[in-house]
């Protein structure tokens, strides 16, 4: 579920900060610029690993502030395509179910990848796993909230940086059009198969 990724960045360090602990300022300045921020076809940045290397502090023509290339390493969050995983329903739509893992919540379930057969209960907007007995079908309702465990299918990077478009004087502007509707990383799962769904229906052995 996590991965320590090799990175490598320029860090600008403030005049005020010059009297501090070098290791310890670059360390938090990383930390500010990445934590919970989603790089393409990298993942959801926790937090810094550890320092690997610095280079020399430079300063440049009319900037007062320090700036030193670093090597690090950093916590990613990717899961691996098969992993499984353990979060909690968010929501349910006709579409699927959505799953946090408390620090995520962009993981959707769909609907064609629940287990069969399903069915949407629309007064009460949950899904069902009509699971068949000898003699009768029960609907086994997934609520809000229930720990669900679930398959790693797929995953979905959107790129949302803002585009530059030509205005009317010919200059170019900034726009996000319809970019800021989409989420920078989805995680696609599935809990068709024995052993998944939620945590209740199956019997936990060690």
């Amino acid at each position: 579920m996590f991965v320590v990724a090799t990175l490598d960045d320029t860090v600008s360090i403030a005049p005020h900060l010059f009297n501090e602990q070098l290791s310890t300022i670059v360390a938090e300045e990383i930390d500010r610029k990445l934590a919970n921020t989603i790089f393409q076809e990298l993942g959801l940045c926790i937090c810094l690993y550890d320092i690997l290397s610095m280079g020399d502090c430079i300063l440049l023509p009319s900037d007062a502030n320090f700036h030193i290339k670093v090597k690090f390493r950093y916590v990613v969050f990717r899961p691996h395509i098969d992993e499984i995983l353990v979060g909690k329903i968010r929501s349910s739509s006709k579409d699927g179910i959505t799953v946090t893992l408390d620090f995520f919540d962009d993981i959707l379930i769909p609907s064609t990848k629940l287990q069969h057969p399903s069915r949407f209960i629309e007064s009460e907007q949950t899904w069902a796993w009509q699971y068949e007995t000898d003699d009768e079908t029960h609907d086994l309702v997934m609520d809000i909230g229930e720990e669900i465990r679930f398959r790693v299918v797929q995953e979905i990077f959107e790129d949302t940086a803002p585009k530059e478009m030509p205005n009317n004087n010919g200059s170019m502007t900034q726009t996000t059009n319809d970019d800021d509707k989409k989420v920078p990383y989805t995680i696609i799962g599935s809990i068709s198969e024995p052993g998944l769904g939620l945590k209740s229906w199956w019997i936990e052995t060690s």
